[in-house]
């Protein structure tokens, strides 16, 4: 569980990068976009590789949530919550099943097209379709505000998903203390990152 949250951390640090170029240089999102998406140790290595990460992420997640309710079958007299754990560790299996909703969605918006654009439609590959397909995406306030409260939740979600994992791995040492604090910086300004990237392109077209 761990090691695929620390797996998907990377990947989502890589992709913030790549969609940020958006904001700022038109070319150099479609050239790193078109790299990623002909690359073939990328297309077809990586790729599976992160889709199994994602899908044994989430089931083993709501595997260890029913084991952990199953093992205490007598509920505490007087439970404080708040006192032993924060709201955010308590609640990992809600917002992880938003932000699994979130992927579902983000699958159909830019996974299943690009999958029909280059194997079923055969379109001649075109590296500069990237950036207007992105714009496009984002011209739906709907699709927009999902996409917000979506990643307000992956920010809720990685308060606690980002020190846990590696604390369960074994990192307990004196940087400890440091890697918390870059923990809570990670998990604020990705997501912030993402929704800024989202308002951006749909304030400004």
């Amino acid at each position: 569980m761990a090691l695929s949250a620390i797996f998907l951390l990377i990947f989502l640090l890589q992709h913030f990068i790549i969609n940020f170029t958006s904001v700022i240089s038109e070319s150099t999102f479609n050239e790193l976009s078109h790299f990623m998406g002909t690359n073939f140790l990328i297309q077809f290595l990586m790729q599976p590789v992160l889709i199994f990460a994602v899908v044994f992420h989430f089931v083993m997640g709501f595997y260890l949530e029913v084991k952990n309710k199953s093992a205490r079958s007598i509920k505490y007299v007087n439970y404080k919550g708040n006192t032993n754990s924060s709201w955010f560790s308590r609640n990992m299996i809600y917002s992880g099943l938003v932000i699994l909703a979130f992927l579902v969605l983000h699958f159909i918006d830019f996974w299943f097209p690009e999958l029909n654009y280059k194997y079923i439609a055969g379109n001649p590959e075109d590296p500069t379709r990237y950036y207007h397909e992105l714009v496009v995406k984002f011209h739906n306030p709907i699709r927009v505000i999902s996409y917000v409260v979506a990643f307000i939740l992956l920010a809720m979600h990685l308060l606690h998903g980002f020190q846990s994992a590696f604390q369960s791995v074994g990192f307990n040492n004196k940087f400890t203390p440091g890697l918390k604090a870059f923990g809570k910086y990670f998990a604020i300004l990705i997501p912030l990152g993402f929704i800024f990237i989202a308002l951006f392109h749909y304030f400004n077209q």
